[in-house]
């Protein structure tokens, strides 16, 4: 057979090294656990950015029209010369309407945990805004120690974290994330924050349980990169995606589950799964405007502005250091 042979950087090594580390831990415990963030691979990435164009999934078109409408609101609080900072970039479409609203803005840190989609989107902004300087960081956000000196030099940051992402986290990650946040940002920063809105629980369910069947291919590239990379032998036919809303937590809860009894083995360990059996990849918390303050409070914010769609389903929220 013709070809290279596949060569790892250092930092793709450590990230499969996280990954296999995390998979071997969360499929020992009990129940069951992956974290989110390694759902967002290349194709991960891609398929979320399928998600987004679906019908049901009303999030990203609801956020994006608010953003739409308000844009030049939110360039007027944060001012002029900001540094604009994304934790959780993705493909940066929605970046795109605060870069083009704020005013002399300074920089753009787009920070994703996937390289090869962050170089990619980092690269087709450089193309498109060939005056504005494009620092992105490859890095899991929650664990993000500084920002590109350049950038940590200016006086005045703005963070964006749309996409209702703040809700994939617990209450206790949520906080400690935006008070990571509020370090990085600086006394003089400020945080754009997405957050789904509390709703009618068929809503909900429809949003992540797509008639397409896209979510569910989502989930399940989990199975596929464990397959790929931890050299794991799941078969995916043998496994569904399953989502549903928790009316008590406030929160949609995704897992992946076993279809039959089975026995998979992943980077050399075996692992039994009952019939039914769940792994949990995934919650999605909804919120409404005393949650939101309430978060924002445990983290050293407060609420400055708040704007909604017209039926009240997703908010965008600025938030201020005190």
């Amino acid at each position: 057979m013709n070809g290279s042979p596949l060569i790892l950087d250092r930092a793709e090594l450590d990230d499969r090294a996280e990954f296999r580390e995390a998979v071997l831990t969360g499929l020992s415990s009990t129940p069951r656990a992956i974290p989110a963030k390694f759902l967002y691979d290349a194709r991960g990435s891609a398929l979320f950015d399928a998600i987004c164009e679906l019908p049901e999934y009303y999030l990203t078109r609801t956020e994006t029209e608010i953003l739409r409408r308000h844009a030049d609101d939110i360039a007027t609080l944060a001012g002029p010369g900001c540094a604009l900072v994304e934790f959780g970039s993705g493909s940066s479409v929605k970046s795109r309407l605060l870069i083009e609203a704020l005013q002399d803005l300074s920089a753009y840190v787009p920070i994703d945990i996937s390289r090869q989609h962050l170089d990619a989107t980092a690269n087709r902004l450089r193309r498109d805004y060939p005056r504005l300087k494009v620092e992105p960081a490859c890095a899991d956000y929650m664990a993000l120690a500084h920002l590109p000196d350049d950038v940590s030099a200016a006086n005045h940051r703005i963070g964006f974290f749309p996409g209702s992402t703040i809700g994939n986290l617990l209450p206790v990650e949520a906080t400690a994330f935006l008070r990571r946040a509020r370090g990085l940002l600086g006394e003089e920063g400020a945080m754009v924050l997405g957050a789904d809105l509390k709703k009618d629980p068929r809503r909900l369910h429809d949003a992540y349980n797509d008639s397409a069947g896209v979510t569910a291919q989502f989930t399940l590239n989990l199975l596929r990169r464990m397959n790929r990379e931890l050299e794991a032998n799941f078969d995916l036919a043998a496994f569904a995606h399953e989502a549903f809303y928790n009316p008590v937590e406030g929160r949609i809860e995704i897992y992946f589950r076993s279809l039959k009894p089975q026995t998979v083995t992943v980077a050399g360990r075996s692992f039994a799964f009952a019939e039914g059996e769940r792994v949990h990849t995934e919650y999605s918390y909804k919120y409404d405007d005393a949650g939101i303050a309430t978060l924002a409070r445990s983290a050293g914010f407060t609420v400055a502005q708040t704007w909604t769609d017209p039926a009240r389903q997703f908010a965008v929220v600025y938030l201020v250091a005190p």
